[in-house]
């Protein structure tokens, strides 16, 4: 059997004592097998901000285990930003929706204003937003968590950011303005080194509270 969470988001990511993470609260886990590649749930299953957009819209896909990689991307954004994605009370319009605006900046290579960090950190704050920004993916669907963890372990210089993936929560893009046409799997295979990093289950572990 596998698991899909359906509510990973900041609330639910527990530290321990050595800063290891867990996940909690599983009230809305749903268990299937591991040969299914669709989930059957009759009634949209997260929270608002985090929730896979095809849990709503029946017309981007069946649901499926990626449903928690659309939310672990928003995850991963909240920690960019250190900030909700959605903030309303910000100075500047473009900046309501986080993942909208940083990933423009990053995407047309403008500066970005990352406070005091080390060169290096800037390189992860890179890293990160390629990789959440893949990771809610609409039109191109989200990656597996396995391409997400290849992705953490690559050089950042062999990762290139996706196509547009949203324009507001939820909406579908309808145009190419941003990006190429070619599918999600050639795109982010093509800049990762897969051949060398190779995850079998055993070497990645969750803990259950």
């Amino acid at each position: 059997m596998q698991i899909l969470h359906f509510d990973i988001k900041p609330h639910n990511i527990l530290l321990g004592e050595n800063f290891t993470s867990k996940f909690a609260d599983f009230g809305l886990v749903k268990l299937f097998l591991v040969d299914d590649s669709i989930v059957s749930i009759t009634v949209a299953r997260g929270t608002i901000g985090y929730i896979a957009p095809e849990l709503i819209n029946k017309n981007l896909g069946g649901i499926s285990y990626k449903a928690d990689v659309y939310s672990f991307g928003m995850l991963l954004m909240e920690i960019i930003g250190r900030r909700k994605n959605m903030n309303t009370s910000v100075e500047h319009e473009s900046q309501k929706y986080f993942p909208s605006w940083i990933y423009d900046r990053y995407y047309h290579s403008d500066d970005v204003d990352l406070g005091d960090v080390t060169d290096d950190e800037k390189i992860m704050v890179k890293k990160m937003v390629i990789i959440a920004s893949w990771c809610v993916q609409i039109k191109y669907g989200h990656p597996s968590m396995s391409k997400v963890l290849e992705m953490l372990e690559t050089d950042v210089k062999f990762l290139r950011m996706p196509p547009q993936p949203f324009q507001l929560p939820f909406e579908v893009p309808t145009d190419q303005s941003h990006g190429s046409n070619t599918d999600l799997s050639h795109d982010y295979s093509s800049t990762c080194e897969t051949s060398t990093l190779l995850y079998s289950s055993n070497e990645i572990s969750i803990d259950i509270l």
